[in-house]
């Protein structure tokens, strides 16, 4: 929008003090009309359009906070800068209740209202400049930080620049995102490389590996309990590292963000394996050996995930902790309304472990239905859709009741969820288990240089249903298609949400410490 095509409407009962103000904005191509009533303002404005509308505080018959509600009925979507001589606080708390855009104290300098106009008219066009040229400056570092990342640490930094720059150029005009994708795309591939390279050597202790799933509730909870502190060990499935970054500047008013270190999920990042492990301590193998009953093979049609409580037990009685503790799965409104009827008693304990599902249902759902497709066409809406989820969750109105108690939380999750888009064929038996992200079987035909394939499962410490089982992994942005039927499947789940396999977005996941702010 050029200054010479904003129109602005002028209302003050002593209109012919300002005329050099006016002027001076005429000058810089503003075009502005004047009333000097709240009664002639709102004619104006229920027959005229205004880009942006000043309006003075203390005006005789309706007053400067009448003619704002009324301007708010008529086009709440106008701007309005009011001004007033007046410092008085409760005028100031209305007016801003209302919804001004901005508040002038008397006597006011014309450079004073042209910042007030570039503020509320002009920033995202100036935003949008100033976050494309700097970008554009930091691509150069970008790159050769991707080139350059041979450590864990790198690809978590290389990670979190790039979801700053995503969640800067959102805002925008949409000039640099496919430059962005591109860049993000580059960045998976050589993450590929890394943990093809990497991961089995952190698995087997062969050289300094991240903190881990497995190891997340002895790093990160169990020397909270040591302190004497109470814990709420949160989960948010399938909740990644973005996403978090936009609800952190939703609760950081009312937490304190004590620590925050995003760690590895393991493979596969599917819920049957990195939950699982995250609640037991252990990588799966090592489940399935010690407490067989609380592990669910592939092939089993019973719940993967329905002994996690259990596996917390287990956790506790191997590091020999005396502690009182409950589990909860949050997968719906009843669920968590019983969830808050019940605080009282959970506040009695040392930690409660509470696994909120949603996330994982809108990108299941996401698969499934046409509208939810619809909604989260991609990563900006889908950060939309979960932080629309959040402000009217269970999750939101626990952490406004737990902000006042003396608890300490810990907010993550098990894995992440990358958009799928590039179709890579697979061939199995009806045994093969039904993930687009990883496969597991005795039978897989597929070209070994477009997936991460272990073809001894041990070393990676995943269980094998029989003696030649194989798990093959999804790279970057691909996901895995049956040949039969191939179109029609490709079509139904290209720019899906998918989890299971290897990318930045699945596997370096988020894990903060937070505390009310008392």
């Amino acid at each position: 929008m050029s200054d010479s095509n904003i129109k602005i409407l002028w209302v003050d009962d002593e209109i012919e003090h300002l005329r050099a103000h006016i002027m001076f904005l005429k000058e810089k191509g503003y075009w502005v009309e004047t009333a000097t009533n709240g009664q002639d303002a709102l004619s104006m404005v229920e027959e005229n359009f205004y880009d942006l509308i000043f309006l003075d505080e203390n005006m005789p018959g309706l007053s400067g906070l009448e003619t704002l509600n009324h301007l708010k009925e008529l086009r709440s979507e106008i701007p309005v800068i009011m001004i007033t001589k007046s410092e008085e606080e409760d005028i100031m708390d209305q007016a801003i209740g209302n919804k001004i855009s901005d508040y002038l104290i008397k006597p006011v300098n014309p450079r004073q209202i042209l910042l007030s106009i570039k503020k509320n008219l002009n920033t995202k066009e100036l935003v949008t400049k100033t976050t494309t040229s700097g970008y554009q400056s930091q691509f150069g570092q970008i790159a050769l930080k991707i080139n350059d990342s041979f450590t864990f640490r790198d690809w978590v930094e290389v990670y979190k620049r790039i979801i700053y720059w995503e969640l800067e150029l959102e805002q925008g005009d949409g000039a640099m995102d496919e430059v962005l994708r591109m860049q993000k795309n580059e960045a998976n591939q050589a993450f590929t490389k890394f943990i093809k390279k990497e991961y089995l050597d952190w698995l087997n202790e062969k050289e300094e590996a991240p903190l881990m799933s497995h190891q997340l509730v002895k790093n990160k909870v169990l020397p909270l309990l040591d302190q004497g502190k109470k814990v709420f060990f949160i989960v948010i499935d399938n909740f990644r590292y973005d996403q978090w970054e936009v609800l952190k500047r939703v609760i950081s008013s009312d937490y304190l963000i004590e620590d925050e270190a995003p760690f590895y999920s393991i493979l596969p990042t599917a819920t049957q394996y990195a939950r699982n492990s995250i609640f037991s301590g252990l990588l799966p193998t090592q489940i399935k050996k010690m407490y067989p009953q609380y592990w669910v093979d592939e092939d089993v049609e019973e719940g993967k995930n329905q002994y996690e409580g259990e596996l917390l037990g287990t956790l506790f009685e191997r590091f020999r902790k005396k502690a009182s503790y409950s589990y909860h799965k949050i997968s719906d409104n009843d669920a968590g309304k019983n969830l808050l009827d019940n605080l009282h008693t959970l506040l009695k304990n040392d930690l409660n472990a509470i696994v909120f599902n949603f996330v994982d249902m809108l990108s299941h759902a996401r698969t499934e239905v046409k509208m939810i497709k619809e909604l989260a066409r991609d990563e900006a809406a889908y950060r939309s859709l979960t932080l629309s989820w959040f402000n009217h969750s269970a999750l939101k109105e626990l952490l406004q009741r737990l902000k006042e108690e003396d608890v300490t939380i810990v907010l993550t999750t098990d894995h992440g969820t990358t958009r799928a888009q590039n179709p890579v064929k697979v061939i199995g038996d009806r045994n093969v288990n039904t993930n687009l992200r990883y496969k597991q079987g005795k039978n897989l035909a597929y070209k070994a240089k477009e997936v991460f394939e272990i073809k001894q499962p041990e070393k990676a410490f995943l269980p094998k249903l029989n003696v030649s089982s194989t798990y093959i992994f999804a790279c970057q942005n691909d996901f895995f298609a049956y040949p039969n039927n191939y179109n029609h499947y490709v079509s139904y789940y290209r720019d899906t949400f998918q989890h299971g396999g290897i990318s930045l977005e699945e596997m370096i996941i988020p894990c903060a410490q937070i505390k009310g702010r008392k």
